[in-house]
């Protein structure tokens, strides 16, 4: 297969088509064992358990979920929303016990002879585990599809596409999370926020994300670990296009040169996004606040306020960034006439609105 090194500007989108975007079988055989594993979530898996089990519902999330799957990678994650899990801290404290009785069904459901599906389960020792990961393989799949399958807890209920959650729900997340000191920790019960957030977005920009995850997997390979996380450099391609372009057409090797530039300029980094959550709540906003005055790179999850995807990592950054440097004099930013691509004009930082203090007036009497 070609190598993305060698591929010239003009040639991006070829490159995407030919190599990266996956083929209609491959996307029949992950829908059609989504849909066999979610049937059985939700109808057959929690039937002989000790206590009811009742499934609110199973959102399909990760990079099958958001429609940015790489060619070849057959991975999809499962989020099953559970009436039984009340609070955010139940499902930290509980999850454990119910992916301890999928993994007992899994294996009982492949004694049955009607059920012609084979699961490999992925044993973890960790006892309170948020995933359960397993392979599943049927005679009508081409190959292997691998899942992870996650417990929540059903904070947001019925999602609308067209209103914000309540900011009560935030400013219930951001009290637990304070005091369990988990920021990040339940980002799972945002999944069909994280979903929709790219779901919806132009067919060509999910062919740049997949281009930038490509060009993140072969920095993987080279580099190691720890690098910072995959969804970071999605989020980062999605707010080059929204500030630099925002149009269905664009020049794919200027979008793919902004990206690596912003990844360079790391240090400067604070994005967020008010789409799901914004400053009008007092907790929320002093929240807000707080994260957003944090050491950079910030870059908040769209749909978790408490989760800085960018956080924690210097030195990972450090390593990509001096990666992109390098990237930059390579042929896909250089012009057929021998001139280099130029990027698009997007800033490093996401204006913060001012924060109102309130005072406190103590009168004395003399």
């Amino acid at each position: 297969s070609m190598n993305l090194s060698s591929v010239q500007a003009g040639m991006l989108d070829k490159f995407i088509e030919d190599y990266l975007l996956p083929d209609t079988t491959f996307g029949a055989d992950v829908k059609s064992a989504v849909n066999v594993v979610c049937d059985f979530l939700k109808e057959r898996c929690f039937q002989g358990a000790a206590h009811p089990v009742r499934v609110s519902k199973v959102v399909k999330g990760g990079s099958s979920g958001k429609g940015t799957t790489l060619k070849g990678k057959s991975d999809a994650d499962l989020v099953v929303f559970l009436n039984n899990l009340t609070s955010f801290e139940d499902q930290l404290n509980r999850r454990g016990e119910f992916i301890k009785e999928i993994k007992k069904q899994l294996y009982e459901v492949q004694h049955e002879r009607r059920f012609r599906v084979k699961f490999e389960v992925q044993s973890s020792w960790w006892p309170n585990a948020r995933s359960l990961s397993f392979k599943l393989s049927a005679p009508h799949l081409h190959q292997e599809v691998e899942f992870d399958v996650l417990p929540a807890f059903d904070v947001l209920g019925h999602v609308n596409t067209s209103s914000k959650p309540d900011p009560r729900i935030y400013a219930i997340l951001i009290e637990e999370c304070t005091s369990l000191g988990k920021d990040g920790e339940f980002s799972t019960c945002f999944t069909e926020l994280q979903r929709n957030f790219l779901k919806q977005r132009p067919t060509k920009l999910k062919s740049l994300i997949r281009l930038v995850k490509h060009w993140y997997q072969l920095c993987k390979e080279k580099l190691g670990k720890p690098l910072p996380p995959q969804y970071a450099l999605e989020l980062l391609t999605v707010f080059a296009w929204e500030q630099g372009n925002g149009c269905y057409e664009f020049n794919t090797a200027q979008g793919f040169r902004t990206v690596l530039e912003l990844v360079i300029n790391y240090q400067h980094l604070r994005i967020y996004w008010t789409k799901y959550y914004d400053f009008q709540h007092k907790e929320v906003s002093k929240y807000l606040h707080r994260q957003l005055r944090k050491a950079r790179p910030v870059i908040l999850d769209p749909a978790d306020p408490t989760g800085n995807v960018a956080g924690g990592n210097p030195e990972g950054w450090r390593r990509l960034a001096e990666e992109a440097d390098v990237w930059l004099w390579y042929p896909c930013f250089i012009k057929k006439d021998g001139s280099r691509v130029s990027s698009w004009d997007v800033p490093t930082v996401v204006p913060v609105p001012f924060e109102q203090v309130e005072e406190n007036w103590t009168c004395i009497l003399l």
